[in-house]
């Protein structure tokens, strides 16, 4: 008898196709990822991957636009796409009766999309709009500057919509010859959930599959990123400004590394919940934050440990040494089994939201072949995080982090706070101030 959740694997043509079955709703979910992703835009054209991957569902089988949402209202479906550093995605959820219709407009865009000129002129406009709106959102400034300091010479300083300059130098060409180049069968995941059943699945995947030539795309050989040495600050300049948005970062680990699910924890017991250090250092004693958090994303390669807060222009630099002064006290000192039990549990108890459907525990799948980590990556994640010792925490914090070597990236008004923050950060190499709408950022 089949287990209750029950991820399924197969091959179709040599792609690995990813199922679980779930009667629960007379839905299907259905995602087909890309092993490329915004790493490997050509350098000058960052955003190309992600206009790529939006032209070709707006433009499947040649269909006009209209037509296509027209068609999904329709089916009572939608279809998104999305580009990452490691991947682009289409995904896209149906009621089961209409699956058929659906997965042909599903093949027609991975396989055969018309990638209009008209269409991609209309996408590039919005895309500019998107960024320049983006403006308003200062965590992601601070993030966008960060990730340029950080990784100066890594594709990871990149961000997968680009910049108003690089979006200016995309040409119809390049995303025609980038097409041709990425859109083969090899380095494809294929991911289905819901009211579908094995059998069934593997025809939906031959007959997308089917449409797309084979052979393999561009593979990713970009590495782990190096960090700069010192300590640098970087002031994202927007005038008037109140509040500030305070990002530091520091070299983390990847997934892979044995010592990472102990990194995660002893983070976790940093930033990651309302007990922590940094939030009750600085909110709850002093009220300099409404929040304070500690995060260590993963993705193929080594990504960054980030902290951030959000205090106002006149706590910015006190906020900003307090979270540099336990940053070395965490490494230094370490935590305690006190802490480190409340951590675990806190993490055990929480991922059971992270897969309480059947779509979320396919998309964990999907990611996990396509970020290439061992198959039971998710699925032995409480174990690992049970198992995680306090020893092995310590260690971890000692051996990943390095608080000599960081980035602080702060949105705010520069003449407001460019010499206290300088002056709160210890051994700081360097201060760069950027323009909040510079067409590089």
């Amino acid at each position: 008898m089949k287990a209750k959740h029950q991820v399924e694997r197969t091959e179709v043509n040599g792609v690995p196709v990813i199922v679980e079955t779930s009667h629960a709703l007379p839905l299907v979910n259905l995602i087909v990822a890309r092993t490329t992703g915004s790493v490997l835009d050509p350098t000058g054209k960052e955003g190309t991957m992600r206009i790529l991957s939006r032209l070709s569902r707006r433009t499947a089988g040649g269909r006009p636009l209209q037509t296509i949402e027209e068609t999904l209202d329709r089916l009572g479906g939608s279809i998104g796409t999305d580009a990452s550093f490691s991947s682009t995605s289409l995904s896209g959820t149906v009621i089961a009766r209409s699956l058929s219709p659906f997965v042909e407009l599903v093949a027609d865009a991975m396989g055969c999309p018309s990638l209009d000129r008209t269409e991609f002129d209309r996408l590039k406009r919005e895309t500019r709009a998107e960024i320049i709106d983006g403006r308003d959102n200062d965590r992601a400034l601070a993030h966008r500057a960060l990730r340029r300091a950080m990784y100066p010479l890594h594709p990871y300083a990149r961000t997968a919509s680009g910049t108003l300059a690089t979006l200016a130098r995309i040409e119809h060409e390049d995303i025609v010859k980038c097409d041709s180049s990425v859109r083969r069968r090899g380095g494809l995941i294929v991911g289905m959930s819901g009211s579908i059943e094995l059998s069934q699945a593997r025809d939906v995947a031959a007959r997308i599959l089917d449409a797309i030539p084979e052979g393999i795309a561009p593979v990713d050989q970009s590495g782990d990123p190096t960090v700069p040495e010192g300590r640098k600050l970087v002031i994202v300049d927007k005038p008037e400004r109140a509040q500030t948005q305070i990002l530091i970062g520091l070299q983390g680990t990847k997934p892979v590394d044995p010592d990472h699910t102990a990194l995660h924890v002893a983070t976790t017991v940093f930033g990651g919940t309302f007990s922590s250090r940094l939030m009750q250092a600085i909110r709850v004693e002093r009220g300099w934050s409404y929040g304070a958090y500690a995060s260590l994303p993963i993705d193929r390669y080594r990504q960054m440990m980030t902290l951030w807060t959000f205090p106002s222009k006149d706590d910015a630099a006190a906020c900003t040494k307090l979270e540099l002064d336990l940053l070395d006290q965490l490494v230094s000192v370490g935590i305690t089994q006190k802490e480190l039990d409340f951590a675990k549990k806190s993490l055990v108890r929480s991922h059971a939201f992270s897969i309480d459907t059947a779509a979320k525990r396919m998309g964990m799948a999907v990611d996990t072949a396509t970020l290439g980590l061992p198959m039971d990556f998710y699925a032995q994640y409480e174990e690992r995080v049970a198992s995680v010792t306090l020893d092995e925490a310590n260690l971890a914090l000692r051996t990943r982090f390095d608080p000599r070597h960081l980035v602080v990236s702060v949105v705010g008004t520069a003449s407001d706070l460019r010499e206290r923050l300088q002056d709160s950060i210890p051994n700081v190499m360097s201060v760069d101030v950027v323009p909040h709408d510079s067409e590089d950022l």
